[in-house]
């Protein structure tokens, strides 16, 4: 049987909606991309919001590679190219189109896994999290990986599906499936999350 939405404390994650996520992109066979990839990422801060509001906590990562390529590792050995320089102006977090302020929380991490070589746990067990809410991109590569990574350190991971944008349609689609076979339950739309806030009281951390 399914779980509850929420589980215990929950933390919204919000992962790689940075500058170019706004930007506008030719499609090409290699990345062709959700069709309304850009209206997604604007509806991240309805969820953002609704997290402040009800007093959840929420946490930005960005994904940054140095200029000299050093941290890549075999990043570029599959279909994506060069991306997230530091000196790209693409690469900063979307901290208007997100409302990000001063004292957020916002990592930056050079892999896919918002796990890998982060202080995520550590800023997790502070927070005394239990579900871990996520959205941003890509659904099949940085989503999917964080999610794994969370079902395995035991948290009740869900991913707002329509707060998601993927590479292509039949990969946005393969991820889902594949994070709903890990948690049933799993996949939720962003008016489900709005409406739970809104639904419960969380007391702030002692």
């Amino acid at each position: 049987m399914p779980k509850p939405l929420i589980v215990g404390r929950p933390v919204l994650v919000v992962i790689d909606v940075q500058k170019g996520s706004f930007a506008d992109w030719e499609e090409s066979e290699r990345l062709p991309m959700l069709p309304d990839r850009v209206e997604r990422m604007y509806r991240v801060r309805s969820v953002v919001d609704a997290a402040r509001a009800a007093g959840v906590p929420v946490i930005f990562f960005k994904e940054e590679h140095r200029a000299n390529l050093v941290d890549f590792g075999r990043e570029l050995d599959g279909t994506e190219n060069i991306h997230c320089l530091e000196t790209s102006p693409y690469t900063p977090v979307a901290t208007e189109e997100l409302g990000v302020l001063a004292d957020d929380y916002v990592i930056t991490k050079r892999r896919y896994s918002c796990f890998f070589g982060t202080e995520l746990e550590i800023l997790l067990k502070g927070l005394k999290a239990n579900t871990l809410l996520m959205a941003g991109g890509f659904t099949d590569v940085c989503v999917h990986y964080t999610f794994v990574d969370g079902h395995q350190h035991d948290y009740y991971c869900r991913v707002i599906e329509d707060c998601t944008t993927a590479s292509s349609p039949p990969a946005h689609d393969a991820a889902l499936n594949a994070m709903e076979y890990l948690q049933h339950g799993a996949v939720r739309s962003a008016q489900e999350i709005i409406d739970a806030f809104a639904a419960r009281d969380y007391a702030p951390l002692a």
